[in-house]
């Protein structure tokens, strides 16, 4: 993957692709991964939404996205964007809703490539915080760790491991 932007966060970098006028990957690198300038207008504007983000979890997105997924994945994640900043569902909650396995949604969490601008960091497990982007330990646990204390302490989550 060519990353068009890397950016320095708590807890880890994130970079950015596009792709077709759209922004095509989002992923958190390790937190000691060099950073990159944007390097084309796109990039630049996805940077500064995050960043604004970074800043103030209340920022909202505005960017032209490109959504490949299994219909599943399509709906699970239109259902994250319905998270509220600073609220969580387990993982069974979601699957309840949208009538599918909490083994299948927490696979299609992983699969999001826009976290943060679909934010998959929102789902939680029943007894603590669960995995992220197909990890279970790690700077990635870390990442999701700060986004859910970045945007208000959600649920408690904070208190669980």
């Amino acid at each position: 993957m060519r990353w068009e932007a890397i950016l320095r966060f708590p807890k880890m970098t994130v970079a950015v692709a596009t792709r077709e006028a759209c922004v095509a990957n989002i992923r958190y690198l390790p937190p000691d991964a060099a950073t990159r300038d944007p390097e084309n207008p796109l990039a630049e504007r996805a940077a500064r939404q995050i960043e604004r983000y970074r800043e103030d979890p209340d920022a909202k997105f505005d960017l032209p996205l490109l959504i490949e997924g299994t219909p599943f994945q399509r709906r699970l994640w239109d259902a994250l964007c319905q998270i509220p900043r600073g609220r969580t569902l387990t993982y069974g909650e979601l699957a309840r809703k949208l009538g599918a396995e909490a083994r299948a949604v927490g696979q299609a969490c992983g699969d999001n490539r826009l976290p943060i601008v679909i934010p998959c960091h929102r789902v939680i497990a029943a007894s603590g915080l669960g995995g992220f982007a197909h990890s279970t330990d790690g700077y990635l646990i870390e990442a999701k760790r700060w986004l859910l204390l970045h945007e208000a302490q959600a649920d408690g989550f904070a208190l669980q491991s």
